[in-house]
């Protein structure tokens, strides 16, 4: 069994894709990973039942060792082969995103915490996969810290979206992803967002976002009131405002007609 901290600077993540969402998640993790990194993919029938009664059916004979699985099913399915993955792969961290419910619904996702941890293996559920950082996962009122080095060493590069942005004469200058998301999208917005005027690239990050496009449900979730679509857009949209914070013009007040404030009744 190797050492978890022994294996951060030298990361091996298997990537487990089931369609178009996860392939593309894993092809810009691949493409991205930074030097001293494996990651390897797995793709699995794009058809399981929502009840499996065998994983032996559905999995090969065995996996190339990984410290860390990137668990991107697109059914309820898929989720049930993620502990024979873990066991196969020994693996010792695991990552199932949350970007629509109908593959990882609650009640799924209690079950293989349940199934993952007793094998000695951590587990998160970003709920969607750009709510995930160094610490935590989710957002308000679903935040969860975790304490893995091997979930954290992966939070460090891709996640919730962090940028670098440099303004010269009211325009972005130049915009570099310090934290890119999974699937690309953040290196996607800062591209775009050069030679905008300041005021202009908090809307365009949104704009960008969407036609990038992103996956995520844009059914309403109901813990976030919200689609997770829209939460992941908001995530960039405060990325780049937070860059942007001291160069944006502050928003006009409108006085409401006939109103009269104590200050100037003194």
């Amino acid at each position: 069994m190797r050492d978890p901290s022994a294996s951060v600077a030298a990361l091996h993540v298997l990537a487990v894709t089931q369609g178009t969402w996860g392939e593309r998640i894993a092809k810009n993790i691949h493409d991205q990973a930074p030097q001293g990194w494996t990651v390897e993919v797995w793709a699995a029938p794009r058809v399981i039942p929502p009840v499996v009664d065998n994983p032996e059916d559905y999995l090969p004979a065995a996996f190339a060792p990984a410290d860390l699985i990137i668990a991107l099913g697109e059914t309820a399915g898929l989720a049930q082969l993620v502990p024979d993955v873990v066991r196969k792969s020994g693996a010792r961290a695991v990552i199932a995103p949350v970007d629509f419910n109908e593959a990882l619904p609650p009640g799924l996702i209690r079950q293989l915490r349940s199934w993952v941890e007793p094998l000695g293996a951590a587990i998160v559920f970003p709920k969607p996969f750009c709510s995930l950082t160094p610490s935590t996962v989710n957002r308000t009122p679903l935040v969860q810290p975790y304490d893995d080095p091997l979930i954290r060493a992966f939070a460090e590069r891709f996640g919730q979206p962090a940028f670098d942005i440099e303004v010269s004469d009211g325009r972005i200058a130049s915009a570099s992803v310090r934290r890119d998301a999974a699937c690309g999208c953040a290196r996607h917005v800062a591209q775009g967002l050069v030679g905008l005027p300041v005021d202009q690239a908090v809307e365009a990050a949104g704009m960008l976002h969407h036609h990038f496009p992103c996956l995520a449900s844009m059914n309403t979730d109901a813990d976030y009131r919200d689609t997770l679509m829209h939460v992941s857009g908001d995530y960039l949209r405060e990325a780049v405002k937070d860059q942007l914070r001291a160069h944006l013009s502050p928003t006009p007040y409108l006085r409401p007609s006939g109103r009269v404030d104590a200050a100037d009744q003194a």
